[in-house]
């Protein structure tokens, strides 16, 4: 991301497109959007009906994946220091403060359509944070789906330049902050994934709803809970042996690509 810069579209306007190419490492990228891509269209679907049929096996096989996850992101830490305990629970602290706001709502003025596309955008970039979410507690997920529906071009165009701006602005940021303070850097996004992890509790209880995109009443603000609880209060089964399953196989499948990549990357 961050090689899109001012010598990209220097090549780009130059139509030197094999050296832009390679400028942004286009094989690289476009491998990862490939991937994107089949990911959406073959799994969009089945996450769907997993997460309207099977919550609570779902959440925890994505909890298992971040705890392992955050795991790793801190073994990337080159020197241990008790004083990157502070920028790890504050970043965690901050992440799951952001999880539990209630949505504001903000003027659908061009302006804030930008500011909104720019700052929802970012969360690509922290893990643990969606940017759909950041467009929720906004105040805008509605606004933006209902543009993409009736085809409202000036919208979606403000949004996308705003989008642009802010993941080639934030990215470069992040960059900064990891060749300067690699480390604090380093903790400060293990903190955000662990914070992070109060979104994805399987055992929760909605307290407000919106329509989504189907006009379907889903929830929006959910209170969590312990498994015994959710028993009580919903009267069904809080499938704990289910859980502990998929929290395990989140775990394992952590583990098993980690592996998987270190022996191809030693046989390279």
């Amino acid at each position: 991301i961050k090689s899109v810069d001012a010598t990209a579209f220097k090549l780009l306007f130059s139509f030197r497109f094999n050296d832009l190419w390679r400028h942004v490492n286009g094989n690289f990228l476009a491998i990862l959007l490939l991937g994107i891509a089949i990911s959406i269209f073959s799994f969009a679907s089945l996450i769907t009906y997993l997460l309207a049929n099977h919550p609570i096996q779902v959440w925890s096989f994505f909890f298992g994946l971040i705890i392992i996850s955050t795991m790793l992101v801190i073994r990337q830490i080159y020197r241990w220091s008790y004083l990157l305990i502070p920028y790890f629970l504050i970043a965690a602290i901050g992440a799951y403060f952001l999880t539990t706001l209630n949505p504001i709502q903000i003027p659908d003025g061009m302006f804030f359509t930008f500011l909104s596309g720019a700052i929802a955008i970012c969360a690509m970039i922290l893990p643990g944070i969606s940017g759909s979410f950041i467009l929720l507690i906004l105040g805008k997920y509605s606004f933006i789906l209902e543009a993409a529906k009736t085809f409202n071009i000036p919208v979606l165009l403000v949004f996308m330049v705003g989008c642009i701006v802010g993941i080639l602005s934030f990215s470069r940021l992040i960059n900064w902050l990891l060749d300067k303070r690699h480390d604090i850097t380093i903790a400060a996004l293990a903190g955000f994934m662990i914070g992070s992890l109060g979104k994805v509790w399987p055992w929760k209880i909605a307290e407000t709803f919106r329509l989504n995109s189907k006009g379907v009443q889903v929830p929006l603000q959910e209170t969590n809970i312990l498994p015994n609880q959710y028993m009580e209060i919903t009267n069904s089964d809080p499938h704990f042996g289910g859980a502990i399953l998929f929290f395990a196989l989140g775990l394992g499948l952590v583990v098993v690509i980690e592996k998987v990549t270190n022996i191809i990357q030693n046989k390279s």
